[in-house]
């Protein structure tokens, strides 16, 4: 690929949205066009997101005369995809949040892949191990990375060259910085040293410190261990050095991004930020740099992203494995659309253009991708973590609870919502 995509990409899209995508009828669902088989592609993104799937079914359209790819956009769309593969009114491919597979996939209602990539001699290596691993489920795969993305630290540029600070790259130096970063009028903290707002990401400090949330089989939890305990002892450790205070960045008012404003001098976040924080121009100087390693030298990350699927209910399903194959194991049409919407392409070989290697913030996600791990996939795994984990956790945090008591509790709950029946 040429550095000159970004721009063939903004030429195009100019010309494209200019256009309609194809006539549907009431039901969203495709017909027979000037001999085509038009095809439905289901997306829960409206906005700029949904010109951008427009753009690349256009340009989809355009590259072939036997297949019509129109978009659909659907509201509480798994819900909808749902009942429409039992009435027979099924998309052709849909637009995938990967962490869904193991919920969905045993419920029938996902096509495997795999004799498709074989007979068209793709391989899963060409892609994120993690990412298709996400995809995967009981030895089959249901789908093909479109994005992938990860948390990594973002930091202020310009406060950490006034304290004569290097950016991070343990927990020992990560509370260092914070510290001296930190800023206090009185009892009234002006600059937070690092945001400490999500104890959602305790998965991925667990694993810096050399643990993970469920034992090798899935079947239990395994984070009420001393690696356990390490991340909750270092986050007190920062609560106790007052380099964050609960409620901080919601206390500044609406819509104000503490990072952006240079309320907070660290926090994680991924790439779906830096349109917008780019946007802030010369107020903003920051940088990006991979998550610190733990106490043991551990590095970590937690790897996210989106795919593509087609419906075991689909009626062309042939049709949309071309539209799958034809977008994301094209190097150059999956950096196309992550370039155009700012992400990051699964399969590996997009990142290799300029356009990544020579953007300040990009090789440090990319290399974060390099130890990164998906949430386990188990089907009740988002359950137990949203109602075992994150409530006892947010309690440690409000000192309402000790360290020990939080793990034991979270556990305990933790244990019982792994073995429910998924419904």
């Amino acid at each position: 690929m040429k550095r000159v995509l970004l721009l063939v990409v903004t030429v195009l899209m100019t010309a494209c949205f200019a256009f309609g995508n194809g006539q549907q009828d009431a039901s969203g669902k495709g017909s027979e066009d000037s001999g085509r088989t038009v095809i439905s592609y289901w997306g829960d993104w409206g906005g700029e997101g949904q010109k951008q799937f427009e753009f690349m079914l256009n340009a989809f359209n355009e590259s072939q005369d036997q297949i019509t790819a129109e978009y659909v956009l659907q509201q509480d769309m798994v819900t909808k995809f749902l009942t429409a593969s039992v009435s027979g009114d099924a998309p052709d491919l849909m637009f995938w949040d990967r962490f869904r597979t193991a919920l969905y996939a045993p419920k029938g209602v996902l096509l495997p892949i795999e004799e498709r990539m074989v007979a068209d001699g793709i391989s899963p290596d060409a892609f994120y191990s993690e990412a298709i691993r996400e995809l995967t489920n009981d030895g089959h795969l249901y789908g093909l990375p479109l994005t992938v993305d990860c948390r990594a630290l973002f930091y202020n540029k310009a406060m950490f060259a006034e304290k004569g600070l290097e950016p991070p790259q343990t927990w020992d130096e990560l509370l260092v910085a914070a510290k001296a970063l930190t800023e206090w009028d009185g009892d009234k903290m002006i600059v937070a040293g690092m945001s400490l707002n999500d104890v959602g990401l305790f998965n991925m400090w667990l694993q810096q410190a050399g643990g993970q949330m469920l034992n090798d089989d899935g079947q239990a939890t395994a984070f009420n261990t001393k690696a356990g305990k390490q991340v909750l002892d270092f986050w007190k450790e920062l609560m106790d050095a007052k380099v964050y205070t609960l409620g901080f960045e919601t206390g500044l008012g609406e819509g104000i991004d503490a990072f952006a404003t240079g309320k907070v001098a660290m926090t994680y976040s991924g790439p779906w930020m830096l349109s917008t924080y780019e946007s802030y121009g010369d107020n903003l100087d920051f940088g990006v740099v991979p998550p610190p390693a733990g106490p043991q030298g551990d590095h970590a990350g937690l790897m996210g992203g989106f795919g593509l699927v087609i419906p075991s209910a689909a009626k062309h399903k042939d049709e949309s494995w071309e539209l799958m194959k034809w977008w994301l194991t094209v190097p150059e049409n999956a950096g196309m659309y992550a370039q155009m919407s700012k992400n990051i392409p699964g399969v590996k070989m997009a990142t290799e253009d300029a356009y990544y290697a020579e953007n300040p913030y990009y090789p440090s996600f990319i290399e974060t991708f390099e130890f990164a791990k998906i949430r386990p996939t188990v089907a009740q795994y988002p359950n137990m973590e949203i109602k075992a984990v994150i409530p006892q956790l947010q309690m440690f945090m409000e000192g309402k609870l000790s360290a020990q008591e939080a793990l034991d509790a979270a556990q305990e709950m933790g244990d019982i919502l792994l073995q429910e029946k998924v419904k």
